[in-house]
């Protein structure tokens, strides 16, 4: 059995109780895209045709319980008075979606979070379905914030750091994976340490710098030729 990460392979030996000898950890990459540096030219054609702020921080998952958009908003609203930059949203939910909806509309904070999925180009655009266009928004971000409670590795994450761009997620579940020495690390049920990351990644360009540089190199470990070999390795073994 294959496993996407160690904490994956917790979970099968506790949920369904697999001897560990039986489970085999081979860590996912991401779509190489995301690598590759996209021109300053097609960034500026991507913010315009998204209607991109100059400056934002960037949040991509379903929008459902688990993956926590409420704790990053309650962050935006703890910096309201000292960081007036906007949360982009890339997803989409229901239920757990309206209650986030609700905080925002009560707490004033509609010019500050921004549903990229209800946008109209994004509606429409083949190259924001397929996410091709998704390189060009985390280039342009100040940061990824991912804080989810439970995941299977945390593909985001990885994208992010292949991006270039500073990632702030979870201390628990597989998001240390994920992330590495790369992240800067939060306790997901604490808003209060979301808000902490975000202003340190945006006040201090060292710390951001080299939180890029070392994602640059984490990143590198989880290329697909490495995914590919290791799992024929377990197919080999069998």
């Amino acid at each position: 059995m294959i496993a996407i990460s160690e904490q994956t392979k917790q979970d099968i030996m506790d949920f369904y109780h697999t001897p560990e000898e039986k489970i085999v950890v081979c860590y996912q990459s991401c779509n190489p895209s995301f690598g590759i540096k996209v021109s300053e030219e097609e960034k500026k054609t991507v913010k315009a045709r998204y209607s991109l702020p100059d400056e934002y921080f960037l949040y991509v998952g379903s929008i459902i319980e688990r993956k926590n958009l409420l704790n990053v908003c309650k962050a935006v609203f703890l910096l309201r008075e000292e960081l007036n930059i906007p949360l982009v949203v890339i997803g989409d939910g229901g239920k757990y979606k309206q209650q986030v909806k609700d905080f925002i509309v009560q707490n004033n904070l509609g010019h500050r979070i921004i549903f990229l999925s209800e946008n109209e180009n994004a509606k429409s655009l083949a190259s924001f379905q397929s996410a091709a266009d998704f390189p060009a928004i985390y280039q342009q971000a100040v940061a990824m914030i991912y804080p989810s409670t439970f995941e299977g590795f945390g593909i985001p994450v990885l994208e992010a750091l292949n991006s270039g761009l500073p990632v702030i997620t979870s201390n628990i579940s597989c998001l240390p994976e994920a992330g590495g020495d790369a992240a800067y690390y939060v306790n997901p049920l604490v808003a209060e340490e979301i808000t902490a990351g975000m202003k340190e990644i945006y006040s201090n360009g060292e710390v951001a710098e080299q939180m890029r540089q070392k994602g640059f190199a984490y990143a590198s470990l989880f290329t697909p030729e490495r995914c590919a070999a290791n799992v024929m390795e377990v197919y080999k073994s069998l």
